[in-house]
């Protein structure tokens, strides 16, 4: 086992306490049942005193989960270990972990503690958790900012106290990797009992070193990582879960270690954390980011299509993504712009394609996102398809809290008007609807965004809507400054595409 990772994921407490991420009890256990498909070995689901809200969670979540250690955190004070212990109480394998500043910074200015007094509360603080669980892990807060001997005296004495984890926290992100390493290497050379414990380091992200630290330490003999998803926490947050374990398992050459994670799940581990703490993750996030497996450089796409190894380490795959992107933009080449044509059913000629790329470019220049949609626009523009259209005439829709959303519509199609009604769940899924029964063209709408184009109450509105339609995705766009019927017609417009697809001779 020792050169297997413990990790230890602290989302639903310490990620938590990232400003605006407050979770529900509900939520928190969606997220732990996540968690526990994901692999991890430790969840600590709160900090139970901290409020009827957190030991609630805690307790709920120790009831129900099955199959990793469920913790609790508490400060050294008798109370705190008590509810801690009663929100355990029912879990399959509980932890309590406790923690206690040892910093000289934190000694003089928050406890106005002597040295002497530190060890002595640890200590009992660890001997009485350890009467209620078997697992009890304590932490020295600022731990790198400690003084060494001080740090080696602490530890030393809570692994005899009866301590079966000591975890070794960058409180504010402070140290940097050959630092927090040598941290390590002094507690595994001068604490004459480290045998007898785990060590684990918590690393937070203030100098943007978390998980280079964490790495550290795993090079140096700790043999647990606290974590959070998506590198949530306080401040900077904390090390990041996904990155900590892609890296160990990407390089195992170089650090000769494994973890026991399903990393298939991480991808959607990630984006339900997102969701349910309304926390985005940045486009550009190692492992998750949106743009984690995409590329628009021209000679990377080249490189991808010809061997994916040449510019990805890892496959998306590994950590739940489908696919990789090729984005299709400015810097894109002529290779990655004709795997897209093929793709889209399009076989040009070299001299189509030369023209196709030059328009594709002047456009990418004007866009900051080119859809395919887009695309498929300048090649039917070029090679006079006009598409098959149908307009807006008309539209009626009825709406309000005890009325049911309905939606009258006009379309016409060349001297043809046609007109039909439906209900829907809201006026625009009304009208959506009833385009639906006249164009006999059904799908799925997978986004629908609105955004202000002007300010005032008489703002111009821009819809942009996402279609799929059989193996079809096709965007549509449209402005009014009435919100309604921007939305008719940016889904019609996605609509249109659809239906001038359907007899293209230069298409497969």
């Amino acid at each position: 086992m020792k050169d297997r990772i413990i990790i230890f994921d602290t989302t639903l407490r310490d990620g938590e306490q990232s400003p605006g991420a407050s979770l529900t009890t509900r939520e928190k256990l969606r997220i732990a049942h996540q968690l526990v498909k994901l692999g991890v070995d430790i969840i600590e689901a709160g900090f139970p005193i901290a409020s009827e809200g957190d030991f609630e969670a805690v307790s709920k979540i120790s009831r129900v989960i099955k199959g990793a250690v469920v913790a609790g955190l508490a400060r050294c004070l008798q109370k705190d270990i008590e509810t801690a212990f009663r929100a355990l109480e029912k879990a399959e394998d509980p932890c309590i972990h406790i923690f206690l500043a040892t910093s000289r910074i934190h000694r003089e200015f928050k406890l106005k503690k002597a040295k002497e007094e530190i060890i002595r509360q640890a200590v009992k603080s660890v001997k009485l958790a350890r009467k209620y669980v078997d697992r009890v892990e304590f932490s020295p807060e600022d731990a790198a900012r400690t003084e060494l001997p001080f740090l080696t005296e602490v530890v030393e004495a809570v692994i005899e106290a009866g301590a079966t984890t000591v975890n070794i926290p960058d409180t504010v992100g402070y140290s940097t990797p050959e630092e927090f390493g040598e941290i390590i290497r002094c507690l595994k050379r001068e604490v004459s009992n480290i045998d007898r414990a785990i060590i684990s380091v918590h690393c937070h992200n203030d100098l943007g070193l978390a998980v280079a630290n964490s790495l550290s330490a795993i090079k140096n003999g700790a043999r647990q990582v606290e974590c959070c998803i998506n590198g949530l926490g306080e401040r900077a947050g904390n090390a990041s879960l996904e990155e900590v374990v892609m890296a160990l398992k990407v390089r195992k050459d170089f650090w000769g270690v494994t973890t026991g994670i399903n990393t298939r799940q991480i991808y959607k581990t990630s984006r339900l954390v997102s969701h349910l703490t309304g926390i985005p993750v940045q486009r550009n996030k190692a492992i998750v980011g949106e743009n984690a497996f995409a590329h628009e450089a021209g000679i990377h796409q080249d490189g991808i299509l010809k061997e994916r190894t040449t510019y990805e380490i890892m496959r998306p795959q590994d950590v739940g993504v489908p696919k990789s992107l090729l984005v299709l933009g400015k810097h894109s080449g002529r290779h990655a712009f004709n795997e897209k044509l093929k793709a889209l059913g399009y076989r040009l000629s070299p001299e189509e394609l030369d023209r196709s790329f030059v328009r594709f470019k002047t456009l990418a220049d004007k866009k900051k996102h080119v859809f395919d949609d887009d695309i498929e626009s300048l090649v039917d523009e070029q090679l006079d398809r006009p598409p098959a259209i149908f307009s807006l005439e008309y539209f009626n829709v009825t709406s309000g809290n005890r009325t049911v959303p309905t939606a009258t519509v006009q379309l016409r199609k060349g001297d043809k008007v046609f007109q039909d009604a439906s209900c829907g769940d809201g006026p625009v899924d009304a009208a959506c609807r009833a385009v639906d029964r006249i164009t006999g063209i059904t799908g799925e709408l997978l986004k629908y965004e609105l955004r202000g184009v002007t300010g005032g109450k008489d703002a111009l509105g821009e819809v942009v809507v996402q279609f799929r339609s059989g193996r079809r995705t096709v965007h549509g766009r449209a402005s009014s400054t009435d919100i309604i019927e921007a939305s008719v017609k940016a889904y019609l417009a996605a609509v249109n595409k659809i239906a001038a697809r359907k007899d293209k001779p230069r298409k497969k």
